[in-house]
């Protein structure tokens, strides 16, 4: 896979009684299978609880990105961690203790991401720079696919790409990734795309997948 355009399905559009079947479409093709967890407080839906989702993740045959749009996040991070998620987020608005729980995070072999809502300025969020792995910037409201993509967000993208600045740091974006939206992304300095509906819509997922990832390269190659 490219080390500098990532392509992360979302399996929030697949379909959960086939769930094997879906991810197995587009795994050869993925640099991670992105895991939204929703627990109908922090957000107003509901997909997986930690046994559910650990029992993802342990049978994936990608890493997986766990995306944890949860309330009181910190008491749950760790433990998708020590479950093997190979990437874990959290969102600032639902932590008390953000670097504490980055920390816990990395301290059990996972990367730690801090995700913010599309209302959320990033600035205030630089001092854990030394904590981070990859910032997540959503392009939706978090919560439901499918949703349109935020292009007022491509600004947010910008001023945490200058905040990142050289560190080896990821940018992904998450909400409305499409053949279009992600040339707009690229150039706002994203390297790292969440796609639900655009590729487990399409006719051929993985097709799509690496339809995705050269768009998102040409837009990165071009002057």
């Amino acid at each position: 896979m490219s080390g500098h355009i990532r392509i992360t399905p979302s399996i929030l559009n697949a379909d959960f009684g086939h769930l094997d079947q879906e991810i197995a479409k587009i795994a050869p093709v993925s640099d991670f299978i992105h895991l939204d967890v929703m627990d109908n407080v922090f957000v107003p839906n509901f997909t997986f609880d930690f046994s559910s989702a650990a029992k993802i993740i342990a049978a994936s045959p990608i890493p997986i990105d766990a995306h944890l749009m949860v309330a009181n996040v910190d008491s749950i991070a760790i433990d998708y961690a020590v479950a093997g998620a190979a990437s874990v987020t959290i969102h600032a608005e639902a932590t008390s203790d953000i670097s504490s729980t980055l920390k816990g995070i990395k301290s059990h072999g996972a990367r730690a991401a801090l995700a913010v809502k599309p209302g959320t300025a990033i600035d205030q969020y630089s001092e854990f720079l030394d904590d981070v792995d990859m910032f997540l910037i959503m392009t939706v409201e978090p919560g439901f696919g499918g949703q349109k993509f935020m292009e007022s967000m491509m600004e947010k993208v910008r001023i945490t790409r200058k905040i990142i600045g050289s560190r080896p740091i990821w940018l992904q974006v998450d909400g409305g990734i499409s053949l279009e939206t992600i040339e707009i992304a690229v150039t706002a300095g994203a390297d790292t795309f969440v796609a639900g509906s655009a590729v487990f819509n399409a006719e051929d997922p993985a097709r799509m997948v690496n339809a995705l990832r050269e768009r998102a390269i040409s837009s990165k190659l071009a002057p």
